[in-house]
């Protein structure tokens, strides 16, 4: 049954296949976030690097990322890889831009959890006859880890919200099932408006959740 412009019978039928799609962008979002955590960790360590070469290395690596669209950046995973011998599955690919893309921004948020450890913690761990990574791994870090969950946690919902551009490398993803619905149909107002729900529905409880990180972090602070 219609009403006016929107078809309740249509919506039904299109959902299945819609949640089909989101269990794709959901798979993406989370997988490309734990790579980006892991990664943006790395940078950031190798940024705090006493060799100089490896230091600036790594500064202007996160900064070319963090310079260029994602969108170029998949493109080149999913486009250019394969003439160097890396071949890639669309969603792999995604995986791989979403988490690459987002490690740098990731790195500039750990390291501002670690320059924010009061240097005197490093001096203490010093007089204790810890060593550097010691005093990084088990002093430091566990320090700047809590006050930056929220940033991590914003991420993740940037994530999130950019997983619609894999569909320019054949991700299956959410937006992309609306659009291939509404090719078959010609009806793009159902599909369209029920993934513009969903987005905001699952935007808005993961801000809660980030929120409700930001207070725990406060606390534990």
């Amino acid at each position: 049954m219609s009403a006016g412009l929107w078809d309740w019978g249509y919506a039904r039928e299109v959902l299945p296949t819609l949640l089909d799609g989101l269990r794709v962008t959901l798979l993406a979002t989370v997988c490309g976030f734990a790579f980006a955590l892991v990664v943006g960790l790395v940078w950031a360590v190798l940024r705090r690097s006493r060799n100089v070469v490896v230091r600036q290395a790594v500064r202007w690596w996160v900064e070319l990322i963090r310079s260029t669209p994602l969108l170029v950046q998949l493109y080149f995973v999913f486009y250019v890889f394969p003439e160097i011998g890396v071949v890639l599955s669309p969603l792999v690919a995604g995986v791989l831009g979403l988490g690459l893309h987002y490690s740098a921004y990731a790195a500039e948020v750990y390291r501002s959890g670690i320059d924010a450890v009061p240097r005197g913690q490093w001096e203490a761990a010093k007089a204790l006859n810890l060593s550097r990574a010691q005093t990084f791994w088990r002093i430091v870090l566990p320090q700047a880890i809590p006050p930056v969950i929220p940033a991590l946690g914003n991420r993740l919902i940037a994530i999130f919200k950019e997983t619609p551009l894999l569909a320019v490398i054949t991700v299956s993803e959410l937006l992309q099932q609306a659009k291939l619905l509404g090719a078959e149909s010609f009806r793009y107002l159902e599909p369209l408006t029920l993934v513009g729900a969903i987005f905001l529905v699952l935007s808005l409880v993961s801000s809660r959740l980030v929120r409700r990180a930001e207070v725990w972090s406060e606390r534990t602070a």
